[in-house]
């Protein structure tokens, strides 16, 4: 999947600006962004259910949206909002879907036979869908979405209801998808889901701000975070914030993770912000020590949507 200067403006609001996208086959291709960043209508574009203000869009080797129609059958999708029949059962619903995808008459029951054991419905396949609960539900979505073995799946914000154990195994069926040859693209604003994904897409704004393997994008933060250990972390908070070339300082616990502006500026030195910090928390009379940490998702996010340098992936 291929997009160019993907751009979607409604009226004088730009959702979407120049975005260029390139979705590895066979992978699980993550959406990070803050609510209205623009994930849901890029998705929407890409599958052929919105029309584009301008750039250009190949899925399967299909040109969209023109020839949207011809892909429908090629792709599953799967919303946020559980969006299936809840006053029927499982295998009712299972069976509808298979007749609206198009699935072979001859081959739906056995299908369906698969899926429900594939995903744990045995003894449920004549519970209402309306009455399972929030990981059922969400079992039972992505498996509908997926009746027709489509090579493509979009996945919009799909665990955001439900708790950890069930967004965990629900994980662990996308990646069984991935293995079996389905390319996945997952919109989430959770850093726990992001850091699963192959490759990873972040967007702010509508803008494309960052893009790369989860290991590429903390690697481009090296030498920037910071971990600070004090015994008052809330009034050491406020000192720390106001050092130069600090750009956000964050409660961990008991202790402070303090993310810095682009390296190289003030301080040309190994190790030179961490002597900073501590010479500013020592002339404030805080007993409190900083060193340098590897950085995570959360840093990486937090320093493109503050519009802080990160160093290209040609850099990195």
């Amino acid at each position: 999947m291929r997009a160019r200067g993907l751009t979607r403006r409604f009226g004088e609001l730009v959702a979407v600006d120049r975005v260029d996208l390139q979705v590895p086959a066979r992978q699980v291709y993550g959406f990070l962004g803050p609510n209205g960043s623009g994930k849901s209508t890029t998705i929407r574009m890409l599958c052929g259910l919105l029309m584009p203000s301008a750039g250009e869009i190949e899925v399967l080797g299909l040109a969209i949206p023109s020839q949207a129609e011809a892909l429908r059958s090629h792709i599953g999708y799967m919303t946020q909002k559980f969006s299936l029949f809840e006053d029927l059962g499982v295998r009712e619903n299972l069976e509808f879907l298979a007749a609206i995808q198009g699935v072979p008459r001859r081959s739906t029951r056995a299908r369906v036979d698969q899926l429900i054991e594939q995903y744990r419905f045995g003894d449920l396949q004549k519970q209402l869908a309306g009455t399972l609960s929030g990981g059922q539900k969400q079992r039972l979505a992505l498996a509908c979405a997926v009746i027709h073995e489509p090579e493509l799946l979009f996945l919009d914000e799909p665990t955001s209801a439900v708790d950890p154990e069930s967004r965990r195994d629900f994980w662990e069926k996308l990646f069984e998808l991935a293995d079996a040859g389905t390319t996945l693209l997952v919109s989430t604003h959770l850093m726990d889901e992001a850091e699963r994904c192959h490759r990873l897409a972040i967007l702010d704004h509508g803008v494309l701000v960052a893009d790369g393997t989860p290991q590429e994008l903390t690697g481009r933060l090296e030498g920037r975070t910071f971990l600070v250990e004090a015994a008052d972390p809330r009034r050491v908070q406020r000192l720390i914030a106001d050092v130069p070339g600090v750009l956000s300082v964050a409660q961990v616990g008991n202790n402070l993770r303090v993310l810095t502006t682009a390296a190289g500026t003030a301080w040309p030195v190994p190790g030179g912000i961490s002597r900073h910090l501590d010479d500013a928390l020592a002339a404030a009379g805080q007993h409190a020590t900083a060193h340098a940490v590897p950085a995570n998702l959360e840093d990486v996010f937090v320093a493109v949507t503050r519009h802080a340098a990160m160093p290209s992936e040609h850099a990195a």
